[in-house]
């Protein structure tokens, strides 16, 4: 290991039939450093030589590629345990990633590699054993291992564990990965305290899904878990007074600001709540009374008391759990289990998205989801998807095998969810997403396509994460111009835009949605997590020039890595990595047939209300929006006329915005980065000049 770094790349091929085939090492040279940084950068780097534009998601040479980053594995730096995991997504058919906590990235990296990948398919059972103790790995063919992610974890733990589990770290799927396109991967730790594997998911995009097609059941990693200052920094002394300060921050100022290490992300439920911005029956409404039923103080009870943090050190520690939780439903009926979460994204996407607000009917969704291996933003997005269009007659119990899926059905959609861990029944279709229901909905059915894009919540076949972006253009772009769809990791710039009004012009709503996500990119290349750069902000933050950014924050992470890495850096310099692999996704995107301006669009719903029911909640809010505005004389207006009004204004003002983002960024009109930005930024490759000059981008 030298300053971050382990030096090399490890690579499976399950399918290779001769010994000396299914493994093989790369070294990491200081070129891939330079241009990719680690991360997300290694696994697009790596992915991007495996597959080509050719490739499908249950392809051969698909590959799960696994990568924490220089600064994974720091135990005095909070929020250093992440990983990125990447792959051609079974939803999107593009590249996608997702940023996951646990210990098997730091464990990975102490073991000897900056990055895994896994390709080819097997037609039995597979588990992968990375050993960093003996340095062996090993390709087992299995059987008779559970089903299910919590106990898949459990067995293997203990088995390679010897008697440590605490060394242990494990990547597992589930059932409802092998059935739908929705799978979400677990990634393992041991908790010491309670003696029980705990979990982190990789959710967004169907990588679990890639993961158990391929016939993985586990990959597993052992590293001695005292030895974990490992990462061997340039100016280790450095490094470590500069991350205590953070540290020290966190425990002195999170008790008076969000409460993570206490309540997690469900403090968000009611702020959101309050800025109508809670998504509540398909997204139809931003707001319900019933809401603070799923709120912070309902969850403040019911967590298990104690440090939950889900890498060794992190101060931040709001990886929560309910204890001794026993399930209503399903194998683990009457049963008491420990359940990880719920978080905001899982509270409102399976309890106000389903017009449900009982705490513990979101903590069984939860438990399940993870269980089965299932993303629970895309399982709640989908399933009020179909709820909305069973209400509106869309669909019927014909279509549902009999079941009324109205919102506010806990037993409904609890059947729901165990026949998409099946493969069976209407579970089986939900399973498939937003994207393929609509088809379904379109060619079986009848249904209207155009109504079916205005209320599927999808963009880029990705289901939206849980904020109603109506009233903020700029989180509109922030969703519509993602790299992999719908999510919110890039930039959430809703209160900025819709509350503050910092962002009046489409050039400072561009500027935003330039620099926001070129520096959430940085952490997914670094190994880190974001939520301690934002979510805990120093004191007289709000007195800076611009609060948003955190900037002390920002320069602490410059001054982490150029301790670490021994190169000095500057904010700008950490800007510039993050460019190099956020251009070089988006070209990842044309090259896998996407990556267009027609691919940044939004369903409607996104930009505005689509239904008579919709414009008349808000019915104030629009109408002065026309006549103040857009300078529209509302006399003689029907209720229909507005919407259409309102829908004129809302699409044209997203094409502009859009413009100003792509010159911005420094795209063509097509939302194409140009030949000279990929020089600029030494991206350059004869492959990807070829690409552009294939789009007859040639300048």
């Amino acid at each position: 290991m030298e300053h971050g770094y382990a030096g090399q790349t490890l690579h499976i091929d399950i399918s290779a039939r001769q010994p000396d085939e299914k493994i093989w090492f790369e070294k990491v040279t200081e070129a891939m450093k330079d241009i990719f940084t680690g991360g997300k950068g290694f696994c697009l780097s790596i992915l991007w030589r495996l597959v080509s534009g050719w490739t499908k998601w249950d392809g051969a040479d698909n590959a799960i590629c696994v990568a924490p980053g220089p600064l994974g594995g720091l135990t005095t730096c909070p929020g250093a345990g992440k990983s990125i995991v990447t792959a051609i997504s079974p939803l999107t058919g593009s590249v996608v990633d997702s940023n996951v906590g646990g210990h098997f990235g730091p464990f990975l990296k102490f073991a000897g590699f900056d990055a895994l990948s896994v390709q080819g398919k097997s037609d039995k059972d597979t588990v992968v054993f990375i050993d960093g103790i003996t340095g062996q790995i090993q390709i087992f063919q299995v059987s008779g291992l559970p089903r299910d992610a919590y106990q898949i974890s459990d067995v293997l733990t203990h088995h390679f564990g010897e008697g440590k589990p605490r060394n242990i770290s494990v990547i597992t799927a589930g059932p409802g990965a092998k059935n739908t396109r929705m799978g979400c991967l677990n990634f393992s730790w041991f908790d010491f305290k309670r003696q029980i594997v705990r979990y982190k998911q990789a959710g967004r995009g169907g990588l679990g899904t890639v993961f158990a097609d391929k016939g993985l059941k586990a990959i597993v990693v052992r590293w001695d878990a005292s030895r974990l200052n490992e990462n061997n920094p340039a100016d280790g002394h450095n490094l470590t007074e500069l991350t205590r300060r953070h540290t020290r921050e966190l425990i002195a100022l999170d008790p008076k600001q969000n409460e993570m290490a206490t309540v997690g992300t469900t403090h968000l439920v009611t702020i959101m709540n309050d800025h109508d911005l809670i998504p509540v029956h398909n997204f139809q409404f931003g707001s319900h009374p019933s809401v603070p039923n799923l709120g912070a103080e309902v969850f403040r009870k019911m967590f298990d008391p104690g440090y939950d943090g889900c890498w060794i050190g992190c101060a931040l520690a709001c990886a929560h759990g309910i204890k001794d939780f026993v399930p209503t439903s399903g194998p683990y009926k009457g049963k008491k289990v420990f359940v990880d979460g719920p978080e905001y994204e899982t509270i409102a996407g399976c309890g106000s998205n389903l017009g449900i607000f009982d705490p513990r009917f979101v903590v069984e969704i939860n438990f399940y989801c993870d269980a089965y291996g299932l993303d629970t933003i895309s399982v709640g997005t989908s399933i009020a998807f179909a709820m909305e269009c069973f209400e509106r007659g869309l669909i019927d119990e014909y279509n549902t095998g009999g079941m009324k899926l109205r919102f506010g059905d806990k037993k409904a959609v609890l059947e729901l969810l165990h026949q998409m861990a099946k493969g069976r029944g209407f579970g089986a279709i939900v399973g498939q997403g937003i994207r393929q229901m609509k088809k379904m909905f379109a060619a079986n059915c009848g249904v209207d396509r155009h109504l079916l894009k205005d209320i599927g919540m999808e963009a880029k076949g990705l289901e939206f994460s849980e904020y109603i972006t109506k009233e903020s253009l700029a989180q509109q772009g922030g969703y519509g111009l993602a790299l992999k769809g719908a999510q919110h990791d890039e930039a959430w710039l809703i209160f900025l835009d819709m509350v503050h009004n910092f962002m009046p012009t489409f050039e400072k709503k561009a500027e935003a949605l330039h620099w926001f996500p070129m520096w959430r990119t940085w952490f997914s290349l670094c190994g880190l997590c974001k939520l301690p750069w934002n979510d805990v902000v120093p004191e007289g933050n709000k007195e800076t020039p611009e609060p948003a950014k955190v900037t002390q924050h920002v320069n602490w992470y410059a001054q982490y890595f150029s301790a670490l890495t021994g190169k000095t850096v500057t904010p700008e310099d950490l800007l510039l990595m993050s460019e190099r692999v956020y251009t070089f996704q988006r070209l990842f995107n044309l090259k896998m047939g996407f990556g267009r301006r027609e691919h940044d669009s939004l369903p409607y719903r996104a930009m505005g209300p689509v239904t008579v029911e919709e414009y008349e909640s808000r019915a104030e809010r629009y109408d002065r929006q026309l006549v103040e505005k857009y300078g529209v004389d509302l006399i003689g207006k029907s209720l229909t006329d507005k919407i259409a009004l309102m829908r004129k204004f809302r699409e044209a003002a997203y094409e502009e915005l859009k413009n100003a983002v792509y010159k911005r960024r420094g795209w063509t009109n097509d939302g194409i980065p140009t030949l000279a930005l990929v020089r600029r930024l030494g991206i350059d490759f004869p492959d990807v000049v070829e690409l552009l000059r294939q789009n007859r981008v040639t300048a």
